[in-house]
Parts: structure tokens; sequence; C-alpha cells
């Protein structure tokens, strides 16, 4: 059994406790050449810390049904699942009372807390958010959405003047770090604004806690969403902390283990978390959540912004200065912000352009519109127009090219050789094109290689051919 003895201690003289699943993966490329695969595509989901896939596999042979199990497999389960929660609430520096409820992911977290939020709640977000902290919003009556901010002080003063006639309860909800710009929010700003006119404050921190360190006590954030998957722990857990009273309302979901009693006619509910966990719960993916919350803040968050924050000021410095290179954000450009870059290589669509890194180059971004399409449209320009335009034609089941981007972004295991290598083939593309030939799918409506000479890998599970594309717009 693995004990907390085994965890890495703030003195680690080295990285090897962020030593990563895959890291020296070599994929093939069209050309039939082969290389180390450089990920570039954190922010979407990282990849395993090879210490919690070591430590799954061992969790593997306690597995068991956790709660009410009287067996000592489901003991040892329990107590590992619970642990997690407790690490989790370190990790954010979450308050002893704040109640820790382990979901599936971010989106799954703000989605609990939009069905158990007391009716009489006044919800105020920003159009800029991903569409997990948008769209369960838009679904309540009463909730307003207010522009992008241009800058830091805009989004204060917008704020302020929503929260300013006062009365009934409010929750500001805002992201941490925006999945598109990197920026980060003014927290502390935000929240004692939020705090003084009576309201509570919900950060979605999916892409704020794997860069930055969290206090939610010391910041006053009162409910606070993250993933496993972007946390260097992908197996499907995410977390949701916050205040029990908003959380205690509606259950999320209705089923075994959100409750105490149930005849054909009536159902006493569970207290929390039990109330928002309906159904058997990820143990594994809730332990491996736990123990990288543990591995990140052993080395320190502190440390992991200070490198990310050195590395992306390298890599600015050399992308910009590519031909055709567009970076897009918001607020002024010395703004604190987590390391990606989203933008254009002109002439290339971006689509193009991230079919040619991976096929030619085994450079691997996202690219499309982020799952953020309110904010891209501000970034790109998209008039109402023409925002119409593409909706109608995709209503009526068309596949039209969306406006859009493509995305470089950074975790604990980049380098400047990766950076390196990125500068390189977009300079490359920007000076001599494409050396491979290229074509929409008929279906996606997407560039890809054609032909497409890569090899599957040969793995043990059923894998569907038509999937090996260099992305998909979303």
């Amino acid at each position: 059994m693995t004990t907390t003895d085994a965890r890495p201690t703030a003195t680690d003289p080295d990285r090897s406790s962020l030593r990563l699943v895959g890291a020296d993966t070599v994929v093939p490329l069209v050309t039939g050449a082969t290389r180390r695969y450089v990920n570039l595509d954190y922010a979407a989901s990282a990849p395993a810390l090879a210490c919690i896939a070591d430590a799954v596999n061992e969790l593997l042979e306690w597995y068991s049904s956790v709660h009410r199990g009287a067996g000592f497999k489901s003991r040892a389960a329990t107590a590992a699942y619970e642990g997690a929660r407790e690490s989790i609430r370190r990790f954010v520096g979450g308050r002893d009372d704040d109640a820790v409820i382990i979901t599936r992911n971010t989106t799954d977290a703000i989605n609990l807390l939009a069905v158990a939020l007391p009716e009489a709640v006044r919800v105020i977000g920003f159009a800029g958010e991903h569409h997990a902290n948008l769209l369960p919003w838009q679904r309540r009556d009463g909730c307003t959405i207010l522009p992008v901010p241009a800058t830091p002080a805009e989004l204060l003063e917008t704020l302020e003047a929503e929260l300013h006639p006062g009365g009934g309860q409010v929750l500001v909800t805002i992201t941490g770090a925006s999945n598109v710009t990197g920026e980060l929010a003014p927290l502390d700003d935000v929240s004692a604004l939020v705090h003084r006119y009576g309201a509570r404050l919900l950060v979605d921190a999916a892409q704020l806690a794997p860069h930055h360190p969290i206090d939610m006590a010391a910041t006053g954030i009162d409910y606070l969403a993250l993933s496993g998957h972007k946390l260097y722990a992908p197996f499907g857990a995410g977390a949701l902390i916050g205040g029990a009273d908003w959380l205690a309302g509606r259950p999320f979901l209705a089923g075994g283990g959100a409750v105490r009693l149930v005849t054909v006619d009536d159902v006493v509910w569970a207290d929390l978390p039990d109330r928002q966990e309906a159904g058997s719960p990820n143990v594994v993916g809730a332990v491996a959540m736990g123990l990288a919350a543990d591995t990140l803040a052993a080395y320190g968050m502190a440390r992991i912004e200070a490198e990310e924050a050195a590395l992306w000021a390298y890599a600015r410095e050399a992308f910009t200065a590519i031909p055709g290179w567009e970076h897009y954000r918001i607020w002024p450009a010395d703004h604190p912000r987590v390391g990606l870059f989203t933008f254009n290589l002109r002439p290339y669509a971006y689509d193009h352009l991230a079919a040619i890194l991976s096929a030619e180059h085994g450079i691997g971004v996202r690219h499309g519109c982020f799952c953020a399409h309110p904010l891209m449209i501000r970034l790109l320009q998209v008039d109402g127009a023409e925002a119409d335009r593409l909706m109608d034609d995709i209503r009526a089941g068309g596949h039209p090219h969306l406006p859009g981007a493509a995305r470089i972004s950074f975790g604990v295991g980049t380098t400047r050789a990766d950076v390196d290598a990125a500068a390189d083939a977009l300079r490359a593309i920007a000076a001599d094109g494409p050396a491979w030939t290229y074509a929409r799918n008929e279906a996606s409506g997407e560039y890809e290689p054609d032909p497409d000479p890569r090899p599957m890998p040969s793995l043990p599970f059923a894998m569907a051919a038509e999937h090996l594309r260099s992305g998909e717009s979303t």
C-alpha cells in the first residue's frame, strides 16, 4: 500500500515528480519519417503524471465499491476516495466547512451548481466565458450576461454597475484564466467587489488550477470548479468546492447513494456530499485527481507559475518574429496570463495550419473556437450578419467553414526545445508552405492530409480509423 510518506516533498531537487506518461512518444509523419511528439495542447487535456499512472495501477488491486461496504477492499477504497476529497480541498485552499463534491469535470460541476442553486439567486456572468460557464446560466431566468470587457478596469466597472441596484441573492461567475487568451481575471478585485455588495463568487478554474496557485479562503472565492483531466489526472473526475447551503438544494442527479430513505411516494435526500454524488462514483478518477493535487502542491504551484511565465516570454519573442503571425488577446500585452497563445498564421486557414503542424512536424495543437464562440466572434471581428448566416447554414444541416484560430498551450512537460520546434515549423510554413497535399473532409468541413499514410498505433482495443484527424473544431 502507498502511504503518505511516498509523496514528493517541496524540497525535491528536480522535476522527477512531474514526469509525464508518453513524454517520449514517437509519431509518424506523412513523409514516412518519425519524430518525438511535441505536445502543445495542454489546455484541452493534459497527459497523466507518471506517478499517478503508477498509483492508479496500485489502486486497482484494492478497487471496490465505496461507502457502506463491510469488505476490507471496500473500506480501503472508501478511505482513498475520501482522502482524495481532502487533498482537493487543500490544493485550492478550501475552508473547513466547504463542501467538496466529486464530479466528472468542470462542465459537470458548474451544471450541478446551476441545478442546486436556489431559484431566487440572480446570476451575473460574462460573454467571454467557456461554454461550460455560459450555457448552464442561460437556462436560468434573470441571468445577466455582461459584454466581453476591453480591460480589467472595464470588467470591474460593468460588474459594479450591475451589482449596484442591490437586493436579493446574487452569484457572480467568472473564469479564472481564459482558455482562449490565457488572461488571468483580477480575482482579488472581483472578489472584493462582489462581497461588498453581498453577492457570492464562482470561479471556473479549469485553466487556472494547473498553472497558478489558488487559495479560496484568502481570495474570497465562494465556489470553485476544476477538472482532473487538465490537472495531469485524465481519469474522468472533477470537483466543485464551496458553501454547503447553496449546494444542499435540488440534487443534480437522482439515484442511489444520494438518499437516506425512499418509498414509492417520497424520498429523504442524504446530506452533502452524498446528496450531489448519486450513483457509483469514479473512485479511480477521484483518487488520481487527489494525488495530482498533492503532487503539484508539493512541487510548488508558485514555482510552476514562474517557470511557465518565463517559457511564455521566451515563446512570445520567437513567435512574434514569424511573418504572418497574428496573436489574439483582449487585455494589454503585459497583463498576467497562463501559458498559451491563440493565433493565426496568414494566409493559412487555422485547420489547414493545424493539419500541417501535425502531419509534417509531429506537433499537436488545438484549433477551432475552443468552446468559447462569443469570445472568438469578438476576437476575430465577426459581424452579426455573418454570425447569423453561419447559424442559419448550420441549422439547415450545412458544414460551413467557421471562423477560428489555432492554439498553442503549455504545461509542466513543455520545454524550450518544444517552443523551438514550433517556431521552426511555423517559420518553415510561412516561408515555404506545406510539403504535402491537403483537402477538406466533406463530413467535417476541415483540412486533412490527402493522402494520409500515417498508420494507427497498434493498441489492444478497437479503434475507428476515420478518426485519425488533426483535431476538431468546437
